[in-house]
């Protein structure tokens, strides 16, 4: 866990390994941004190595310098914050988090960081933590003793140190609401760092019962009681969940279906998260090609973003009565398995003629929504990987969020760009209904090829009783980078999700 404080001392002075300061874009040429708060010598001897450098102070752009005269720290990351002049007081909240996590990544062997970029106020004092301590994030993996004895003292190896803790420099430190915002920054992180790590570690590792098993175990730590019931796979039957029975009875790992419940007593208003959570997914008889296998350990990150986000709030506090659902199933093939034109009944009495065995997740989804309606919350959310459509709609980037309700939709969106995850409002167009009109059962899981990510949230919407504020997010793309690390994102599981619902259940607490 890396811890999060705030200081208003000079930056140059503070011990650390490394000191982290912005420069900016002035006309293709980097200049430190303003905030530094450096001694003469320094700041001349920075300015001559940027030049020197050929640095442009372009957006997320990292340079190292070391042994900087009257600097404490070791080593001083210059981390790029886009074009600008150098009286530029103030930046997006997102470009102070891209820019901090762009920085922390780059600090190898380093375990105290500080960071003087230009932030005054809470909200981007807290964007600066949080991108600092999302960019000192990293997944320990499955290693041997062997492996792990061989690679010690080996520069850059796998148990090298990692930042332990940042310090964000402000003039305001002292202020309370900076301070709390710090605290919430470094939960935030913390309950990211845990959704990574879920969906990050080995299918043969996490499965069904192994994904309970962690979140009962962490429900004994941290602040909060944070109340966890589990539907095992006999239950699921006699409790009519025919969608997550169905999906799980192909894998020797049996589905659960997992409730984590933070009910303050002071509780007013009360959100339902809703997480799908496949834990592999082969696709099942209607089985994927092999290459789009390679990410399928990750189709739980919406469940593993929902149980985050429960343990998060209990942490903060928040005077909101929040239940997490995470809908887990292992979709495999077997002698066993569902098969496409088989009809199960869902938790709410629907009727479903299952299409294509591998459009599973609205299936767990179907009953989760059902479980969590039964409670009659406030408002309902779903989070999933839930379709390929959606990234050829939005890319990998940026989430699709559906709606019964479109002022609702919107407050989920606004929550999830203050928290600087991308997302875009999309449709349910009734003319599309139709599609899951089924000859032989109430409802067709599935659509036509066209308007997938869409015709799935219709299917979605049917398990929603009438009156209930609902969202439906589909984190198909963002939820895992395969590419290369970008600002405070790793290569892997990111943790999207975790924010947007998060300042959501913040909004009702309000």
């Amino acid at each position: 866990m890396t811890t999060v404080n705030v200081s208003d001392r000079p930056a140059h002075g503070l011990k650390a390994d490394v000191l982290v300061l912005g420069t900016l874009d002035a006309d293709g040429s980097a200049v430190l941004a303003a905030g530094h708060g450096l001694p003469t010598a320094a700041a001349g001897h920075l300015a001559q190595q940027l030049a020197a450098l050929q640095a442009t102070g372009a957006a997320e752009e990292v340079v190292t310098v070391a042994g900087v005269p009257e600097v404490s720290a070791g080593r001083v990351i210059l981390t790029g914050l886009g074009k600008g002049s150098p009286d530029t007081a103030s930046f997006g909240h997102e470009v102070l988090r891209r820019a901090a996590g762009a920085a922390v990544r780059s600090a190898k062997n380093a375990t105290k960081v500080v960071l003087a970029l230009p932030a005054a106020g809470a909200e981007s004092v807290a964007a600066v933590a949080e991108g600092a301590a999302l960019g000192s994030y990293r997944y320990a993996g499955v290693r041997g003793e062997t492996a792990q004895r061989g690679s010690r003292g080996r520069r850059g190896s796998k148990d090298a140190p990692t930042v332990s803790a940042v310090t964000v420099v402000a003039s305001d430190a002292r202020d309370k609401a900076v301070k709390a915002a710090a605290v919430r920054a470094g939960v935030l992180a913390e309950a990211k760092a845990y959704a990574r790590d879920l969906v990050n570690t080995p299918p043969n590792k996490l499965f069904p019962q192994s994904f309970t098993d962690s979140v009962k175990e962490r429900s004994t730590t941290g602040k909060g009681t944070v109340t966890v019931t589990v539907l095992d796979e006999k239950a699921l039957r006699k409790g009519g969940f025919g969608g997550i029975v169905g999906v799980g009875q192909g894998s020797v790992n049996p589905p659960r279906l997992v409730t984590l419940t933070w009910a303050p007593a002071k509780a007013k208003q009360s959100v339902a998260l809703v997480g799908k959570g496949i834990t592999f997914d082969s696709g099942g008889l209607c089985i994927k090609p092999p290459a789009s296998m390679l990410t399928m350990k990750s189709d739980m990150a919406g469940a593993a973003a929902v149980a985050a986000t429960v343990f998060a709030a209990a942490e903060l506090g928040l005077p909101v009565k929040v239940t997490g659902y995470l809908c887990l199933a292992e979709n495999m093939p077997s002698g066993t398995a569902q098969r496409p034109s088989d009809v199960v009944t869902m938790r709410n009495g629907t009727t479903v003629e299952i299409l294509d065995t591998d459009a599973e997740g609205r299936m767990v989804l179907g009953d989760g929504l059902c479980l969590a309606a039964e409670s009659g919350p406030d408002a309902i959310v779903d989070i999933a990987t839930l379709t390929g459509a959606q990234m050829v709609a939005l890319g990998a980037r940026v989430a699709g969020i559906m709606s019964n309700d479109d002022g609702f939709r919107e407050r989920v969106r606004a929550a999830a760009n203050a928290s600087g995850e991308a997302a875009w409002p999309m449709p349910l167009p009734a003319d599309l209904r139709s599609q899951l009109d089924s000859s032989v059962a109430d409802l067709a899981h599935k659509g036509e090829r066209w308007g997938g990510m869409l015709t799935a949230g219709l299917f979605l919407k049917e398990f929603v009783p009438q009156g209930t504020a609902w969202a439906h997010v589909d984190i198909a793309g963002p939820s895992f980078n395969e590419g290369s690390p970008w600002g405070y994102t790793p290569k892997g599981g990111t943790g999207f999700g975790v924010g947007t619902l998060l300042t959501l259940v913040e909004t009702y607490a309000a």
